[in-house]
């Protein structure tokens, strides 16, 4: 097995695992919810609808999708240059998210002290920055045949 393509299983594998996780938050359960959500002054930043976190879940899969695509796993006469493009776009936007908003999320936060800003330090942005560099990797790599 090629390289690129272990990575884009274990991408996929990810954004796959991530995506079920905001399904079953969508769909009412708890698993791992206590710290998910930016809190300022006790208050949480956003309450996301089940729509909208199903929303993101359909990104997510989405994204498992795309570097699957990139690497020539599902649909090899996909246009190249369209997978690849798409690949820089969603490392991109995972790296921004792990470099973050300077307020609330991300590497550059200020707003600490909280179970979100902890967890988002130690795991969410480290995780964002994996998967948008292995992304970013990903794209500039030879398509599998």
């Amino acid at each position: 097995m090629k390289t690129s393509t272990g990575v884009a299983l274990g991408l996929a594998a990810a954004f796959g695992l991530l995506s079920a996780l905001h399904v079953t938050w969508a769909l009412g359960g708890k698993l791992a919810s206590g710290s998910v959500i930016p809190v300022v002054d006790g208050t949480p930043a956003l309450r996301p609808s089940a729509g909208t976190t199903l929303a993101v879940a359909g990104l997510l899969a989405a994204a498992a999708l795309v570097v699957l695509v990139r690497a020539g796993v599902l649909l090899p006469s996909f246009p190249p240059r369209l997978a690849t493009f798409a690949t820089i776009v969603l490392g991109a936007i995972l790296v921004l998210r792990a470099v973050g908003d300077f307020r609330l999320v991300g590497f550059g936060k200020t707003v600490r002290g909280t179970a979100f800003a902890y967890w988002d330090s130690v795991l969410y942005s480290p995780i964002a920055l994996v998967l948008g560099l292995s992304a970013l990797w990903l794209a500039s790599t030879a398509r599998s045949k």
